[in-house]
Formats: structure tokens, sequence, C-alpha cells
């Protein structure tokens, strides 16, 4: 009994783990306010759009397919607005916290 509960233990410990291990998203960047049309906000002629948004406050998000992603550090996406990247990074709660950005 004391053994299973110690692997029970064991894998709980790496599932933890593994949940905060660094993913990598690809997806086009833009900002929070247009991402709300995210057809329209993955085309690369949004690009100037994003930037401009951007440049005045609404921060950056990365949308990858249909789902559009908050940001926890924005300023590390700014330089990619409208570009299609791979961010390396954590996912919580449905918000990536930027490693690196390809």
């Amino acid at each position: 009994m004391k053994k299973l509960a110690a692997l029970s233990i064991l894998s709980i410990s790496f599932l933890s783990a593994g949940a905060a291990m660094a993913q990598s998203f690809t997806g086009v960047v833009s900002d929070a306010m247009c991402a709300q049309d995210v057809a329209k906000a993955s085309k690369p002629e949004h690009a100037a759009c994003a930037k401009k948004c951007i440049g005045m406050g609404s921060p950056a998000v990365l949308i990858v397919g249909t789902t559009v992603y908050k940001v926890a550090n924005p300023e590390k996406l700014t330089a990619f607005a409208g570009k299609t990247v791979t961010v390396d990074g954590k996912l919580d709660a449905g918000t990536i916290t930027v490693a690196s950005v390809k």
C-alpha cells in the first residue's frame, strides 16, 4: 500500500512538472482589440493595423488557428505585429508567458 501511495505521489509530481514545461505556439501576432475578429486579424493585409493598434496601447496577442491567446509579457511580441511567429513559452489559464520568439 505504501508503494502505491508513493507511486501515485510521484506520478502527480511528474504531471505537474510537465504542465510547467515550455511549449511552442505558431501563430500570428495581432492586438487584443482587432483579434476579436480572428479571420480578419490573421490575414497578412492586417499587419499595418496591428502595428498601429499595438502602438496605441492595445496589448499584443497570439492567434493560433481560431484561438486567441493573451500574453503575460506582450512587449516581447510588439516588434512582430502582423507576422507569423513561433513562440516558446508557458501556457497558464489561457495566457502565454513568452520565453522566446522565432
